[in-house]
């Protein structure tokens, strides 16, 4: 099994390599009783991992519901060997080891130490010169995945290592293999550029002595082309000092700019006459600052980012392969993401070339989240070192523009300052900044920050929002979870306030996070490393309360109105003047940290059903139509008023124009049909946020019904391209008549004697129980669908004593049902239904038939499994009762709420009102009565301090 046997032997140029990638001698190593001439007695794959190979400890333990569960899984010292052949004709020249991605090693030619290596973040190297003399070799690698190899906190807060995602793996990933250098050679090739002055400029490090004055050639190279031009000639005078530099600068106009518009790339291939030869991937770009915003090459860009928490499911590790990563960013790129940040943990080679190639703008982070402590010196220079290492490994990349020093730091402000200062004096054409969500926001903006990612600027007045950088939050940072859940609806307000006093720009940190409903056929999916069993737990859970024939309603709803929720998540960032953009949490679901499918996507970046790209991109792409109003529905006595924006960043070049300078707006009955039309003018010059216009609508000729506000115009109008958006509008009847109750219904507050009579004598009731009255029967009114995941910021909250968040996910309902008809809705929640669920506390109905099923119901979160209702019904002896936990008549200056309440007199006066499950008085009373059996919910806590 020698791999020069294999016919892994390259040459290429003055470098010759033999590829390790195979077979090897392999052996786990728990006790740590083995030593390097130890027989190996079993084989392993590589590249690959324990996990991909089935080596280690097979799971037994399938209740792990915080995460994805690991088939195998290994922690502590595995060895590697592999037997080699070097040439007689690599004698007298350097010979590295090369290892793109692995765990803390230890390398041993022959049974030798040769040396050790905790990189992480970047490629390991071993120089194995003196070791490996022509003839056969055994290398053996010892990887020590365990905490003593890095500092703990490393391990334990970082996603280079979590077990919620890419798991804590052993093994050696990407390329692996022997090179062969000559003595004297390139060490490496530093490219910084100036897209204002089409500058490019290169310096070489040389590694060696150099004998005679020797002649180095620049070759630039565009990119797909296999032809170049030389740029420039060097003759580098002979020395005998160890290590020198060459540089050259060039300057061309005809240089074409890298920009997420146009990604254009070119190669720099240098070589040094008689010694070696090194090519680089680089672009012309500028990645800067103006204002609050950023900017590339010039102009003004907004990033519409998202975060990358390393999750691969199939191989529970990061991606190699730049196809793979071309993939992930094509996706990203499809619902108008133009930015990624990987949160607290660096991508590969591959990554960075792929989104070079597809135009991401990258910021990559220290593999850490937590105490930025000073005086532990062995956190501190393992973060400067991998810190270096990321720097000058991939810094050359024109989608590397940004950087952080990890997640949610805390700590030592002074030495956050200190390492900004001093990866800024490495690589000035980056951005750097402290810890994404440092100090949680709490301390704003500080000097050594470029700019700033957070989800609050500075303090947190209680229900004020003042200091918001996004939508939502948990019931534990933020009054309510924040302006969404808590404000009526509208599309005006923004984060203004939030970033009025910040001299950087800010970036939205984790911005969104809205639950959903998982979906139970994703189980299917997980085919690799990793196993579902959360999932197969929640799907139990669901099974045993009665209701998992609705798990993919509850799915389909949570998610419809999730769509929604990241629409005016997003919209709000894109409306606020000034700001520098936003990073979702997420596009895709996470599956770890008590498992939170926050996605839109699955954990396989595949879609889940909710939206399109298409769709997604009217809100979520370079240019967003956007409607500005104070609310969404009104009535027919009103006039609809509100003020249409531009937001453009696309590219301000010529050939982009907008037809006509005109963007139209229509408004849309349920069938298509439009009823009321205008248009505003679109200044030439609209790059940024612009205002186009107000409008105002005159519905007082409409019929009460939901209505679509659409704004469309055309761009590039050779291409056909259409820049589109849309907005739900309902239009419910005057207010100006008092709703009157028939008088054959009792509206009840309590479930009483009185009430009692009425039902036993055949008459009909409408029950809207007082809340105080049924508190441990109920939960509280949740909007939005809760954030993140329950389990966690339930422990938060009551660590804190905090209120806990109701925990649900919207309604689920039948919008055909003759209770909705003089009320418009989706299955789903929606706008309309903002003061009805706020005022609400949806009833237990765990103790009735599991048949059973409210004609409103809410969706609960999987640690809970409540039947939840909202309005449900019952024949009761010889009446009839509706029940509606939201008291509607109090909520009469609403017309969503006072049109609902008349859809539902309605309903019961007419045929339909027929309820079919029959429950006699003493059953309804201990139903209003008997307390829920609730399941023990376990404490999960985040690393952050709260």
């Amino acid at each position: 099994m020698f791999a020069q046997q294999s016919g892994s032997y390259v040459q290429s140029g003055y470098r010759e390599t033999i590829d390790l990638s195979g077979k090897w001698l392999f052996q786990l190593d728990p006790d740590s009783t083995l030593k390097p001439t130890s027989k190996f007695n079993d084989v392993i794959y590589l590249p690959g991992t324990t996990d991909t190979n089935r080596k280690g400890n097979a799971a037994t333990k399938k209740d792990e519901t915080t995460h994805l569960t690991r088939k195998y899984s290994y922690v502590g010292k595995a060895w590697y060997q592999v037997p080699v052949r070097i040439p007689k004709s690599w004698k007298g020249q350097q010979i590295v080891l090369y290892m793109e991605r692995t765990k803390p090693t230890t390398v041993y030619v022959d049974g030798k130490p040769a040396g050790s290596n905790n990189d992480i973040s970047a490629p390991q190297e071993y120089i194995l010169s003196k070791q490996l003399k022509p003839g056969v070799h055994y290398i053996t690698v010892m990887v020590d995945n365990s905490e003593n190899t890095v500092p703990p906190q490393i391990i334990s807060n970082s996603h280079a290592y979590t077990e919620d995602t890419q798991t804590n793996w052993n093994g050696i990933i990407g390329r692996i293999y022997l090179e062969k250098r000559a003595p004297t050679h390139i060490d490496n090739l530093i490219i910084t550029t100036n897209s204002e002055r089409k500058e490019v400029q290169v310096m070489v490090n040389i590694d060696g002595q150099l004998k005679d004055d020797t002649k180095m050639k620049f070759i630039l190279i565009p990119w797909g082309s296999d032809y170049g031009y030389v740029i420039g000639e060097k003759l580098v005078p002979k020395t005998k000092n160890p290590f020198t530099h060459a540089r050259v600068i060039y300057r061309d106009d005809s240089l074409k700019l890298w920009s997420e518009h146009h990604p254009s790339l070119y190669r720099i291939h240098v070589t040094l006459d008689g010694y070696d030869e090194m090519e680089k991937t680089f672009g012309v770009r500028s990645f800067t600052t103006q204002g609050t915003q950023f900017a590339i090459n010039g102009n003004t860009t907004f990033l519409r980012g998202k975060q990358d928490a390393c999750v691969f499911p199939l191989t529970g590790h990061v991606p190699m392969t730049m196809e793979e990563w071309r993939r992930y960013f094509q996706i990203c790129k499809g619902y108008g993401i133009n930015h990624v940040r990987f949160h607290s943990w660096c991508p590969p080679e591959a990554c960075f070339l792929a989104a070079d190639i597809e135009g991401i703008y990258l910021q990559p982070e220290l593999p850490f989240w937590g105490d930025f402590n000073k005086d532990d010196r062995r956190l501190m220079d393992f973060l400067m070192k991998e810190g270096t290492r990321i720097i000058t490994t991939y810094g050359h990349h024109p989608s590397f523009v940004m950087m952080a020093l990890g997640n949610e730091l805390w700590g030592d402000i002074p030495t956050m300052q200190l390492f900004t200062k001093a990866f800024k004096k490495m690589d000035p054409t980056k951005l750097f900044t402290f810890g994404s969500n440092y100090y949680l926001g709490y301390q704003g903006w500080k000097e050594g920050m470029d700019f700033f990612v957070t989800c609050r600027n500075g303090g947190e007045e209680w229900g004020k929002y003042n200091t918001h950088t996004r939508g939502s939050f948990s019931f534990a940072d933020a009054a309510g979870g924040g302006m969404i859940n808590s404000i009526y609806p509208n599309s005006t307000m923004n984060f203004a306030e939030g970033i009025k006093d910040c001299q950087v720009p800010i970036i939205g940190h984790e911005t969104a996070q809205f639950q959903t409903y998982p979906d139970y056929n994703e189980i299917s999916k997980y085919s690799g490393v990793l196993y579902p069993y959360n999932m197969e737990v929640f799907r139990s859970r669901l099974e045993k309360a009665g209701m998992l024939d609705q798990a993919v309603d509850f799915h389909k709803a949570s998610g419809l109105w999730s769509v929604e929720l990241y629409k005016q998540e997003i919209e709000m960032a894109l409306r606020t003047p000034g700001m520098g953009g936003f990073q979702l949490l997420d596009l895709q679901d996470y599956p770890g940290q008590g498992s939170a499918y926050v996605g839109i996507l699955d954990a396989f970046m595949e879609p889940k059903g909710m939206t399109t790209p298409q769709e997604w991109r009217q809100w979520c792409s370079p240019i967003v139509p956007l409607f500005l109003t104070e609310k969404f529905c009104w009535t027919t006595d009103e006039t609809v008023k509100g003020k249409i924006q531009l937001a453009n960043y696309s590219e301000p070049i010529e050939e982009y124009k907008w037809n006509q300078g005109v963007m139209s707006w229509q408004l849309m009955d349920r069938e298509g049909m439009t009823l009321k039309r205008g248009i505003v003018n679109i200044p030439e010059n609209s790059h940024g946020l612009t205002d186009l216009g107000d409008i105002s609508i005159d519905v007082s000729d409409l019929q009460p019904q939901k209505y679509t506000l659409v704004l469309k115009s055309y761009y590039n109008k050779e291409s056909g391209r259409c820049f589109e958006n849309y907005y739900n509008i309902w239009v419910f009847p005057s207010m100006k008549n008092p709703l009157s109750v028939p008088k054959d219904i009792l509206v009840a507050h309590q479930y009483d004697v009185e009430t009692a009579r009425i039902l036993s004598n055949g008459g009909t009731v409408l029950l809207m129980p007082d809340s105080t009255e049924m508190k441990d029967l109920t939960v509280g009114g949740l909007f939005q669908t809760d954030y993140w995941n329950y389990r966690m910021f339930k422990t938060i909250c009551e660590n804190n004593k905090k209120s806990v968040s109701p925990g649900t996910l919207g309604i689920l309902t039948n919008p055909e049902h003759p209770i909705f008809n003089s009320f418009p809705t989706e299955m789903h929640t929606n706008w309309q239904w903002f003061p009805i669920i706020k005022a609400s506390r949806p009833f237990m109905l765990d103790n009735t038939a599991a048949a059973y099923r409210p004609i409103v119901q809410v969706i609960d979160n999987v640690e809970r499994n409540h039947k939840l209702g909202l309005i449900f019904e019952f024949a009761v002896n010889k009446g009839k009762l509706l029940v509606c936990m939201s008291p509607l008549d109090q909520l009469q200056q609403y017309p969503e709420a006072r049109q609902l309440y008349k859809s539902i007199l309605q309903y019961m006066q007419s045929p339909d009102f027929a309820p079919k499950t029959q429950i006699n008085y003493g059953d309804l009373q201990q139903l209003f009565t008997t307390p829920v059996k609730e399941g023990k919910i376990g404490e999960l806590n985040n690393i952050s301090p709260y």
